[in-house]
């Protein structure tokens, strides 16, 4: 069986209907104010967490390239 392949279901990072499921359930969750209670109980538990998180974040900030610029002049850089 040979998989078709339409214009609007290109795969991968062009995965047009993923990138619309995302983006309706990140903008869902940005305005049902879920955002703050997620955001404490993401918060370290001790300042050993806290160190952990902080090592893995510039380990992590050591392999980027950098920000680019804004892509909108509405979004912080």
């Amino acid at each position: 069986m040979t998989p078709t392949t339409r214009k609007d279901e290109v795969q991968g990072e062009g995965d047009y209907e993923a990138a619309r499921r995302y983006d309706k359930a990140a903008r869902e969750f940005a305005e049902s104010g879920k955002v703050e209670p997620a955001a404490h109980e993401a918060a370290p538990g001790s300042a050993a967490d806290a160190d952990e998180m902080k090592r893995a974040e510039e380990i992590g900030k050591s392999h980027s390239k950098g920000e680019g610029k804004p892509v909108s002049d509405k979004r912080e850089a």
